[in-house]
Formats: C-alpha cells, sequence, structure tokens
C-alpha cells in the first residue's frame, strides 16, 4: 500500500512561478516608468517592504493555526488520559 500523493510541492510550484512572473513583471514596469531612479528606488523599497509584510503576515496566521490545532488536539486527549490513567490506577 502507497500513502496518497500529496500535491502541495505542485502547487507550491505553480505558486512560486506565478510569483516570479509578477515580480519580473513589476521590475519590467519599474525599469520602463518615466519617473527619476530616486522615485524608482522608493517603489522597490516599498514593494520589497509589502512582500516581508505579507510574508510574515501569512507565517503567524499559520503559527497560530497550528498552535490552535495543537490545543484542540490536547484538549481532546486530556480526557482519555486522566480515564486511562485511572483505570490503570485502579487494576
Amino acid at each position: 500500500m502507497t500513502a496518497p500523493k500529496n500535491d502541495n510541492s505542485t502547487i507550491m510550484f505553480f505558486n512560486g512561478l506565478g510569483v516570479a512572473v509578477a515580480y519580473f513583471m513589476l521590475a519590467l514596469s519599474l525599469w520602463l516608468a518615466p519617473v527619476d531612479l530616486s522615485t524608482k528606488g522608493y517603489w522597490g523599497l516599498g514593494i520589497l517592504l509589502l512582500t516581508l509584510a505579507l510574508v510574515n503576515f501569512v507565517k503567524y496566521r499559520f503559527d497560530a493555526r497550528i498552535a490552535e490545532e495543537r490545543q484542540t488536539r490536547f484538549d481532546v486527549a486530556k480526557p482519555e488520559k486522566k480515564s486511562a490513567d485511572y483505570s490503570e490506577a485502579k487494576a
């Protein structure tokens, strides 16, 4: 028996490809924009900081979800553990 195939790597590849294409198009539009170099640098810095903020936001949301799931599993397992400990103590 084999484990069910996980498509996360394919999804991550296409998401990464989409991000790379988007950044390439954004860089091209910044390069061709009819503004001073300092303005282009300011826009580029804003894009970089926005990217960092979005990555952090997703990471913290993911961490919060993992912690919530872990707490739920602990709360479900706690009564079962107490019951098992009680029945072992009685025997």
